[in-house]
């Protein structure tokens, strides 16, 4: 079940009129979606579809979940000014109907999922990548904390538990050919709440 408090962060953050992370893609999705036959891709924890918009502005079958119904709202807004449709549902990922194989690419891109249920939530999207199809991810690490406490603006969750680790990425997908897989410093400049120096894990994997 959602947590109501924090169903409501989110739904109160993209009321803002201002995409509160821009309208741009994250620019480490650009680098690998370039390299990639645009097919089917899987956009969990959207938002307001910066990413999911981008990847139809390029050729793909777009699908997105959240939780939030004003990030749908936004997004559905963002795909009629770009002239592009992504499928995108509201709700638990249990219950949203996904087919198992479904999908050629996921991309996880800041999906900081609550601490009790981000594994889980991670090996449940396994079953909805073909094999051969690959993970894309880029979310903080844990090492981010100290970023974030010298500079808020950079945003990110400010528990531990949320954050990531190479070796749990390593848990959480254990049957992927791993084509990078590293923690990076990065320069963000995404919309009102990611902007400054943090600290990420990155991970392009192919399932097996």
């Amino acid at each position: 079940m959602t947590d109501n408090t924090w169903l409501d962060k989110w739904n109160e953050r993209y009321t803002h009129e201002e995409f509160v992370y821009g309208t741009e893609p994250n620019l480490y999705l650009q680098e690998k979606l370039e390299s990639l036959e645009p097919g089917s891709i899987l956009f969990p924890a959207d938002g307001e579809g910066r990413n999911s918009v981008y990847a139809a502005l390029q050729g793909w079958q777009a699908s997105a979940f959240d939780i939030s119904e004003q990030g749908r709202h936004k997004a559905l807004q963002l795909a009629q000014q770009n002239n592009v449709s992504i499928d995108y549902q509201v709700g638990e990922l249990s219950a949203l109907g996904y087919q198992e194989q479904q999908f050629d690419v996921i991309a996880l891109i800041y999906a900081h999922f609550p601490a009790d249920i981000k594994s889980s939530i991670h090996k449940m999207l396994d079953q909805y990548l073909h094999k051969g199809g690959f993970i894309i991810f880029e979310a903080f690490s844990k090492n981010h904390l100290e970023y974030v406490t010298k500079n808020e603006k950079v945003g990110g969750p400010r528990d531990i538990e949320s954050l990531f680790s190479i070796e749990e990425i390593k848990t959480d997908f254990p049957g992927y050919d791993i084509i990078e897989l590293k923690e990076t410093e990065v320069e963000l400049k995404e919309g009102l709440f990611h902007n400054g120096t943090g600290s990420v894990i990155r991970f392009v994997g192919q399932k097996q």
